[in-house]
Parts: C-alpha cells; structure tokens; sequence
C-alpha cells in the first residue's frame, strides 16, 4: 500500500506543478509585436557585429602566426 501511495503523491506533486506552471504563464506580460520585431533587430545586429570582430580577430592572428612561422 505504502508503494501506491508513493505513485499517487508523484502523480499529484506531478498535476501540482503543471498546474502551477499554467498559472505561472498566465501571470506573464507579454512582448507585443512591435517589441519583439525591435528585439529581434538588436539580437541580429549585436550576433553580426560580434561574428565580424571574431573575423577580424581570427584573420588577424592567422596572418600573425604564418609571418611568425616563415
């Protein structure tokens, strides 16, 4: 009997946080559309201008390193 009550009390704790998960969700504010276009523009410029700095930087040490080893 002990191990059904175990598998019961799972299953609740389990309905328990979906439940609460649900609720949770709820509560959240949103981003409207106008919001999340601007947020998606920042990520792709930050994600573009780092991706060139690391260009620059890798070109930069590979040409450092075939100067140094010729």
């Amino acid at each position: 009997m002990a191990f059904l009550g175990k598998i019961k009390q799972s299953f609740g704790s389990t309905f328990s946080f979906f439940s609460d998960s649900v609720a949770e969700l709820k509560k959240v504010r949103w981003p409207s559309r106008k919001e999340m276009v601007s947020y998606t523009l920042v990520v792709l410029v930050t994600v573009t201008i780092v991706t060139i700095y690391f260009a620059v930087l890798d070109l930069g040490i590979s040409n450092l390193v075939r100067v140094i080893t010729e």
